[in-house]
């Protein structure tokens, strides 16, 4: 099998130790790999094959896609996204919160059909019939996942040593049993995202986390970076996994926390230099996020 995962793995060897890829062949025409990666941007350029399915899953973390089709596709945890290999041949990875952890599985979509497991035999399940149903013009198909979705890709991961592989033989056929009876139309389809939204969204990500002393309105927003505020706070959702005001208190939480070892700054300078300008509001919200006091977490670290 040409799948060329030796160009990615290639690509994924030269970056920091902490991003691992590991693949292993299930069935005939169809190779399973687990991704971690930890980083803001990663390029793995490979052949356009459009003959192959990649199924993506995200397990934690998110990771989004900028497509052939000047679309973006967003994967949150427990998302997953199916597209042919000629759709992302060229993209680039973005990681919205510097991780990803997940899984990729490559089928041949030529194999599948000519030659398919035994369990999907007189099924109608083909290569053909799922390059029709989701990937119809190279167009990507992202799906928030749900119950039934999470307990075939748990199965992936959450067993023995002695039974992952066969385990894992066994959920890639359940999932394409899934597939070959899930509605397309459904309520739970992700919407995809055009590239300059992505970048405006990008853009106003930098300017709440690079002044986060200063508080923003989506009115505000909207009117200097000329997008809809609707479809500003839908499409940061989308790529950062929640609402704007709560995405901000994270990374506010986060700061303050390290100014907190960092420094011997006061309580109330430090909660002016992440945006509360009330310290009793400060103390609480800190308390809410990390279930102690700013003082209680700065003597604990320190002892």
């Amino acid at each position: 099998m040409k799948y060329n995962l030796e160009q990615i793995e290639t690509g994924l060897s030269q970056l920091p130790d902490e991003n691992r890829i590991e693949t292993c062949r299930l069935h005939h025409g169809i190779e399973l790999s687990f991704l971690t990666l930890k980083s803001d941007k990663i390029a793995l350029p490979h052949d356009a094959l459009k003959h192959i399915l990649e199924i993506n899953y995200c397990r934690a973390g998110r990771i989004g896609w900028k497509m052939a089709s000047g679309e973006t596709i967003y994967l949150g945890a427990g998302d997953y996204s199916l597209h042919t290999m000629d759709a992302c041949a060229n993209s680039v990875m973005t990681l919205p919160n510097d991780y990803y952890e997940g899984f990729t599985l490559c089928i041949d979509s030529n194999i599948l059909t000519q030659n398919p497991p035994e369990l999907l035999a007189g099924t109608g399940i083909t290569g053909e019939f799922l390059l029709n149903k989701f990937c119809t013009n190279g167009t990507p198909a992202s799906f928030a996942g749900n119950a039934e979705t999470e307990s075939i890709f748990s199965g992936f991961y959450e067993q023995r040593e002695s039974f992952r592989l066969p385990y894992q033989k066994l959920k890639v056929l359940e999932l394409l049993l899934y597939l070959g009876k899930r509605d397309v139309s459904s309520k739970e389809h992700l919407s995809g995202y055009q590239s300059e939204q992505v970048e405006i969204i990008r853009n106003i990500h930098q300017l709440l986390t690079e002044h986060m002393e200063q508080h923003f309105t989506i009115e505000s927003l909207a009117k200097q970076y000329l997008i809809n505020p609707t479809t500003l706070k839908t499409v940061f959702k989308a790529v950062y996994g929640n609402s704007i005001a709560a995405h901000t208190k994270e990374h506010r939480m986060e700061r303050a926390a390290r100014l907190l070892l960092q420094t011997q700054d006061s309580i109330s300078k430090i909660a002016q230099a992440v945006g509360y300008g009330n310290q009793s509001k400060f103390t609480a919200s800190f308390k809410e996020y990390f279930g102690v006091l700013p003082t209680e977490y700065r003597k604990y670290h320190h002892e």
